[in-house]
């Protein structure tokens, strides 16, 4: 039986972090935000040449000055172009639901970095470039609705599984958050295997709090059988890790092998085909989750510290 010492304090923390979380919710709810949003793919799609230099001057940036009006006209009469057009507008007749879910995502970074500009939103089509799905310049925010169309559709069909799965409309908000990451969370100079963990870790503890309404699944981009494996298997995971020395080891050919998105994680053992992706970043996310249950620092803070300090702190133990 465990100690009821342990348990009480056990229950004690969790209700001081149930009535923090409730009060961030609070805060959060009563913060304004105004999320502008250009419809730019419904913009072309109805348009005709004679509309083209009104758009240029709405939209500049996303008219190179190198090409003339005639590659545009060219786009709004091109047979692929329309169809993509036509799905995209099929699939986002509107954007109120997607509006909402950007609105309640910049409550929570106005809440945690008050001092960000929020950025306008633009909606596009992108011919399916799905490794630039999202854009965030200082003031834009760019974002390719070919690129969530369900992993299903036919506009996909000759892209591998593994990448189509994310090709949903479900994981857009989160592709924004990922994002907004890259913008706060600086990447490690350190080629260590542990600071790219901790990197990770660091862009998916983000997620928790700026999109606490979303499954882990949909911020680790898994599937919920996908995060499950990855639970079960946390402890077998680490020990792989330690027993080879991967920690601080700087082999290039480990981000590709458990860091880098990929129909499974190469271990090069026989579960390898059973695993999902990506593992080093679920493990890098209960590392720096482990670091803030038991440290009392602010997020910006837990940014600024390195990966060795952060994995010291955390005293993680994988779950068993």
């Amino acid at each position: 039986m465990k100690n009821p010492i342990i348990l009480i304090l056990g229950l004690c923390l969790m209700l001081v972090g149930c009535a923090e979380d409730q009060k961030v919710k609070e805060e959060v709810q009563n913060i304004n935000v105004n999320v502008k949003v250009l419809r730019f793919d419904r913009d072309f799609a109805e348009a005709g040449p004679l509309d083209i230099p009104g758009l240029k001057n709405t939209y500049p940036y996303l008219f190179p000055a190198q090409y003339p009006d005639s590659v545009w006209e060219a786009k709004l009469k091109d047979t692929l172009q329309v169809e993509l057009l036509y799905e995209v507008g099929k699939a986002f007749p509107n954007f109120n639901n997607e509006t909402q879910d950007l609105e309640l995502f910049f409550k929570h970074v106005k809440y945690y970095f008050p001092n960000i500009s929020l950025p306008t939103v633009v909606t596009i089509t992108s011919d399916v470039d799905y490794n630039n799905r999202i854009i965030l310049a200082d003031s834009l925010l760019i974002i390719g609705l070919d690129n969530y169309l369900g992993q299903d559709h036919k506009f996909y069909g000759g892209i591998q599984k593994y990448i189509s799965f994310g090709l949903d409309k479900e994981y857009m908000v989160s592709d924004v958050a990922a994002a907004f990451a890259k913008k706060v969370n600086p990447y490690p100079r350190d080629r260590a295997f542990l600071s790219q963990l901790i990197y990770y870790g660091k862009e998916l503890y983000l997620k928790d709090k700026l999109l606490p309404l979303k499954s882990d699944a949909i911020k680790i981009g898994y599937s919920q059988e996908e995060l499950d494996w990855a639970k079960a298997n946390e402890e077998m995971i680490w020990r792989y890790f330690i027993e080879r020395e991967l920690l601080y080891s700087t082999d290039t050919k480990l981000a590709m092998r458990f860091l880098d998105q990929a129909p499974f994680s190469k271990f090069q053992l026989e579960l390898d085909n059973e695993s999902p992706g990506r593992i080093g970043r679920y493990i890098g996310w209960e590392i720096v989750r482990s670091f803030m249950e038991k440290n009392n620092v602010t997020l910006q803070q837990l940014l600024s510290l390195s990966a060795e300090e952060v994995f010291k702190r955390s005293k993680y133990k994988p779950n068993k």
